[in-house]
């Protein structure tokens, strides 16, 4: 599975897919971002025609996701553990393994790189180059001999990492790994669809953004209590296809000041603020603080004929 040395940026993020999506492997990552550092161990695995894979993290409380076809469970320390129909691996990573790449090539120029080293492997670097404001790049290392994502970085407008997911120990063997098949047959909870977790039908909010980056548009809303606080709020969802952009609206206190708030972790941004009107808007999602706090800041009220 050697590549050529003329494929084209778009070929090589199709050889990535295929790799992520026929080999059976094992890597270990290492993400890393504001000087923190967090082990993850990823295991892919095919059995009897049906795709098994784990990822679970490696230091602090236990954390870890089984994905059975599209089935994926997640298990936490703090809380009970839960499955959902039809739901990815968190992170980047694995989306760009798994989503079309129409969307990707629609708002990034995808850029032949050349060549380094990761893991000791040679690897085709491929550089994500965003179209419009407003977005993070990315650039890729892909083994050239297989075609696996090996290394993975988040850039800012000025070609700063701000998010970085590289792998430091990689197995590809020919049979699936033994914890992958003891997966085939492990109980786990019973699966659920979004819509059993959040019984609300979609329904027009009475709220709407006045701009977004060009690509995004609304892709869902609805209206559902957050879990632990159970308070009630306007929930809108956004996405260019490849990052998803969550915006939550809901009435304050009526003595509540008008300030903003900034959370940064890693490539995400968390931009609450508190409008004259005394709405609290909270905007969350792997894009710029400009970007998220320019949302947040352009919500209004939806006007009907």
């Amino acid at each position: 599975m050697a590549a050529a040395e003329n494929e084209s940026a778009e070929v090589l993020l199709q050889r990535m897919q295929q790799a992520y999506q026929q080999l059976n492997f094992e890597l270990t990552l290492v993400d890393s971002s504001q000087g923190q550092l967090e082990p993850k161990r990823l295991t892919r695995g095919h059995i009897d025609g049906q795709v098994f894979t784990h990822l679970t993290h490696l230091n602090g409380r236990p954390r870890e996701f089984v994905q059975r076809d599209d089935e994926t469970s997640f298990f936490d320390a703090s809380h009970d553990g839960y499955t959902l129909k039809d739901a990815t691996l968190p992170g980047l990573f694995h989306r760009l393994q798994l989503m079309p790449l129409a969307p990707v090539t629609s708002h990034y120029d995808a850029v032949v790189a050349g060549r380094s080293r990761v893991l000791g492997r040679v690897a085709q670097v491929i550089r994500l180059v965003p179209k419009a404001e407003g977005y993070y790049g990315y650039v890729l290392w892909l083994d050239q001999e297989t075609g696996l994502l090996l290394k993975l970085d988040t850039l800012d407008r000025d070609a700063g990492v701000v998010e970085q997911s590289m792998g430091v120990a990689l197995r590809i063997s020919d049979q699936p790994s033994p914890l992958i098949q003891e997966l085939k047959t492990a109980a786990l909870p019973p699966a659920m669809s979004v819509a059993d977790v959040y019984p609300t039908p979609q329904q027009s909010q009475p709220w709407q953004t006045g701009w977004l980056p060009a690509g995004f548009e609304l892709r869902s809303e609805d209206k559902h209590k957050l879990p632990v606080t159970e308070r009630l709020v306007n929930y809108l969802m956004l996405s260019n296809g490849l990052v998803d952009v969550s915006v939550y609206v809901a009435q304050a206190g009526a003595n509540t000041e008008p300030r903003q708030q900034l959370v940064r972790q890693g490539a995400t941004h968390l931009v609450s603020l508190i409008s004259p009107a005394r709405v609290e808007i909270t905007v969350v999602g792997a894009i710029p603080a400009d970007t998220a706090r320019r949302i947040a800041e352009s919500i209004e009220p939806r006007i009907t004929p």
